[in-house]
């Protein structure tokens, strides 16, 4: 009790000390001159524990970052500059414990902390295994909580190379918690061994399978979602490959840039989005335009939670 006492006292001093990037280092690189009251906060979390094909997402908040910093400020369709009215700041990266469990707690415990605030997270990966961690004060306050999932993989392994808390088990891990539903797109890649929790479980998982894209029914979804709380984890090789190969798993046959922004649209329009995750962007030197593409991702997300109506 004591240890835990401890923890908690030494969460309460990193948050009271206000332990952020400077602007002009944080996302979007915002002049230090200007004064931010913030209503969201990203976390840089570089969890990188369980990737099991291509590596690399450790460096994922700091290159989507850096890239921010080349994101035009106004936003043509919502004709302002969002930042100014949401209030953004960024978390001082932190260390990142080598026990996967520790880790999740530590997460956890940072996004309890900010939702206590009644601000918005938007935590940077990291691996998918990230989700678990980030919802989990979420399930513990809302009464209900939907996950809507964007990837390539429905993620619904009980483990995977021996590890219940692998990238490959993200979504499993969520709906341990049985308040817990999720809509998913972009799914195009299952395995045998999924398929029969899948069928058990079909009242609290819906897919829009990436197969089926054409034939989507987002008049379906919108009823699906209205009125939820909805928690969004974005798992980069959602996107098809050919715009987002710096995946550790990219799959071709996966969905674009504007079906992406109609779908979180509607969400953001229908239910109340209360927290996300962006996830397993691992950069490859000297492509930068693939974190370009997931800096501006965060700052859709972000302006459409707080000036889409």
């Amino acid at each position: 009790m004591n240890g835990r006492i401890e923890v908690e006292k030494i969460f309460q001093r990193y948050f009271d000390k206000m332990n952020y990037l400077s602007n002009k280092e944080g996302f979007l690189g915002i002049d230090n001159k200007f004064k931010i009251k913030e209503k969201a906060i990203v976390i840089p979390f570089g969890l990188e524990k369980t990737v099991s094909y291509g590596g690399g997402t450790k460096n994922g908040p700091k290159e989507i970052i850096k890239a921010s910093h080349q994101v035009e400020l106004y936003d043509e369709e919502l004709n302002c500059e969002p930042y100014k009215k949401i209030g953004i700041r960024t978390l001082k990266p932190f260390k990142i414990d080598k026990n996967i469990n520790k880790a999740l707690n530590k997460m956890s415990k940072i996004n309890e902390e900010i939702l206590n605030k009644k601000i918005f997270p938007l935590t940077l990966g990291g691996e998918h295994s990230i989700t678990s961690g980030c919802i989990a004060p979420f399930a513990k306050k809302f009464k209900k909580l939907c996950l809507l999932h964007f990837d390539a993989h429905a993620d619904l392994r009980e483990s995977y190379n021996g590890e219940k808390f692998s990238h490959a088990s993200a979504i499993k891990r969520c709906l341990d918690y049985k308040n817990v539903s999720v809509i998913s797109f972009g799914i195009r890649n299952i395995s045998q061994s999924e398929v029969p929790y899948l069928k058990k479980n079909s009242s609290r998982i819906n897919i829009f399978w990436a197969k089926d894209k054409k034939k989507w029914n987002l008049n379906k979804f919108k009823k699906l979602i209205k009125n939820k709380t909805v928690y969004l984890t974005f798992d980069v090789d959602g996107f098809d490959s050919s715009i987002m190969p710096a995946t550790g798993t990219p799959e071709p046959g996966g969905i674009f840039w504007d079906e992406t922004l109609e779908i979180i649209k509607i969400a953001m329009k229908n239910s109340n989005i209360v927290g996300a995750d962006i996830n397993e962007l691992a950069p490859i030197k000297g492509f930068n335009s693939y974190n370009f593409l997931v800096a501006k991702l965060a700052y859709k997300i972000l302006s459409y939670k707080f000036l889409y109506k």
